[in-house]
């Protein structure tokens, strides 16, 4: 059976620009920029204002015109930022000591 995500509270941190945070541990930083262009629901989340009045029903992050992204597309984004951090991070090389004269 598969795990249904449920976004269990939100922050607004800047710009279109939310932390989610899910019933399954994950946490992360998502940017809605590329949903505002997603159709007409999607555009009254442009004014900034009115973006920042989201609020959490139903598991998942909705705003007050019921415009709402499913929380295991969320989910999924903030799963995708958090591997792609972690394989970065292993990639670098440690930083190297100075050499003594």
């Amino acid at each position: 059976m598969t795990r249904v995500a449920h976004i269990i509270s939100i922050s607004y941190r800047k710009d279109y620009i939310y932390r989610v945070n899910f019933d399954g541990g994950a946490t992360g930083e998502v940017d809605f920029t590329d949903y505002l262009e997603l159709g007409p629901v999607f555009a009254p989340l442009k004014d900034i204002s009115y973006f920042r009045q989201a609020r959490l029903e139903g598991g998942t992050i909705t705003w007050p015109n019921g415009a709402d992204v499913a929380p295991e597309t969320l989910e999924e984004r903030v799963e995708f930022i958090i591997e792609a951090a972690a394989q970065k991070s292993q990639a670098r090389p440690g930083k190297k000591k100075p050499r003594r004269r």
